[in-house]
């Protein structure tokens, strides 16, 4: 299970950031999940419940995913498509000349911290 790891840098970035600022808690993370990232949000869900426990700052912190959809390129027609339901080939040009442009990733976008 690859989540504990992505939740243990996560965890270790946003406290470091949240020192950065000053703040003693953190309420609330939400993250940019990619659709094709391989991550199981309900498995990092769990995972960071049982570390948030482990960490004061974090303690009591609620973690909301928000999933980036996967769309992908095709270098031939210039179309762009929906990953998950077309794959590598691209259902205009039926070309295997495509990328990924979104979907994939995994970003920390806000970070909420209690009022001091």
């Amino acid at each position: 299970m690859h989540e504990l790891g992505v939740v243990f840098y996560i965890a270790d970035s946003v406290e470091k950031i949240a020192a950065e600022n000053q703040a003693e808690h953190v309420s609330r993370v939400v993250l940019r999940i990619g659709e094709v990232s391989s991550i199981v949000n309900d498995d990092l869900e769990d995972c960071w419940k049982w570390n948030a426990k482990r960490r004061p700052m974090l303690d009591g912190c609620e973690l909301k995913i928000e999933t980036v959809p996967a769309l992908t390129y095709c270098e031939d027609c210039g179309g762009k498509y929906e990953t998950v339901v077309h794959g590598k080939i691209c259902p205009f040009c039926r070309s295997e000349r495509t990328y990924l442009l979104q979907g994939n990733e995994t970003e920390i976008k806000e970070i909420v911290v209690d009022d001091i």
